[in-house]
């Protein structure tokens, strides 16, 4: 698949390196355009394991959901930074209502909580967000990839690869 598409991609310190890099390298593979969003734009954010290390490529406040085919929300301890900041949040919202697929694994959809668009939705996980998705009123499934309308959640590092080939599947779809 060569598109000219472009995935934003929401980061901060603590990211799960692989959670990253998996869907980064595929999406990249797949000629898309990856740009990294984070707090400042040439500033370096650090995964958690050690493993990476990758440059913001755009500040939060420079970027426009609509500019954007896909949201792609690594977990780790990144999700739980970001959505402290308000610009990460209304970002996160105002891309959900364009209907275009947001992509999140293992923590990352602590962002969709604090965005409060969980409710009756129905997703996948890390096993301790599970409970907090269904305090918020999410249907939540223990599986390694879940589809629902736009979004694509998956569990952990070790469902990546099918994650990854959901992401790719929605891009073309939406071509």
């Amino acid at each position: 698949m060569k598109t000219q598409k472009r995935v934003a991609c929401v980061l901060a310190d603590d990211f799960e390196d692989s959670e990253f890099r998996i869907p980064y390298d595929r999406l990249i593979a797949a000629g898309v355009t990856v740009d990294i969003i984070g707090a400042e734009a040439g500033k370096p954010v650090k995964g958690n394991k050690g493993k990476e290390s990758v440059q913001v490529t755009h500040g939060i406040d420079s970027v426009k959901p609509a500019d954007y085919a896909e949201l792609l929300i690594p977990g780790g301890g990144s999700p739980d930074h970001l959505r402290a900041d308000d610009r990460f949040v209304r970002f996160v919202k105002e891309f959900d209502a364009l209907e275009r697929p947001v992509a999140a694994v293992c923590h990352g959809p602590q962002l969709l909580i604090s965005a409060g668009l969980v409710k009756g939705r129905t997703l996948t996980a890390w096993k301790t967000i599970r409970e907090d998705l269904r305090q918020m009123g999410a249907n939540v499934k223990d599986e390694a990839v879940v589809k629902d309308r736009n979004w694509i959640t998956s569990r952990k590092p070790e469902d990546l690869k099918l994650f990854s080939d959901a992401m790719i599947e929605a891009l073309q779809a939406s071509a």
